[in-house]
């Protein structure tokens, strides 16, 4: 669970997004600032997640706000999809899922807490890959169909399902 709340800044860009692209980025960037704080007091490191959520959603707010207001909905949901992407690939290509820094050891053999957490991260790269492909459709082919919505839903909605389910079905 602490690895979907790691997902809320996120989150709340992609629901608020649709009332004001502003308000999306700096309620985003509230809700990275709390995160982090509160799991940097618990633990002294900072997580990727947390971190990469922290720069993106605070740059892009201030970006937007001071020096391109007009940047556009669909470019802020693509550079915030592909910079999760890259996060999580990062993770993945130096042997250290980001899945990893919010998961529990208890009761778990070695491999198979490595294992679990590989596809985890993968399961949330895929969606996110998912999401950046829409938004980039959706900016450039059709902006007027609003597939990145349908797609954003979907890949959240089954990533968190995933992440919430497979470490059970994984340790029975």
């Amino acid at each position: 669970m602490t690895l979907v709340l790691g997902f809320l800044p996120f989150m709340l860009f992609a629901v608020l997004s649709r009332i004001s692209a502003d308000l999306a980025l700096w309620i985003a960037f509230a809700a990275a600032f709390v995160v982090t704080i509160r799991d940097f007091v618990e633990r002294p490191q900072l997580r990727l997640l947390d971190g990469v959520s922290f720069v993106l959603f605070g740059g892009l707010a201030l970006w937007r706000g001071f020096w391109d207001p007009g940047l556009s909905l669909e470019d802020l949901r693509l550079i915030v999809d592909l910079a999760l992407t890259g996060a999580i690939l990062f993770s993945l290509v130096r042997r250290r899922p980001f899945s990893l820094e919010y998961a529990g050891r208890e009761g778990w053999a070695e491999t198979d807490f490595l294992r679990v957490n590989y596809i985890i991260s993968l399961v949330w790269l895929i969606a996110f890959t998912a999401m950046a492909f829409a938004d980039g459709l959706n900016g450039v082919l059709m902006p007027a169909l609003d597939a990145g919505i349908g797609i954003t839903v979907v890949a959240l909605t089954a990533a968190i399902s995933f992440t919430l389910r497979y470490p059970a079905s994984v340790k029975r």
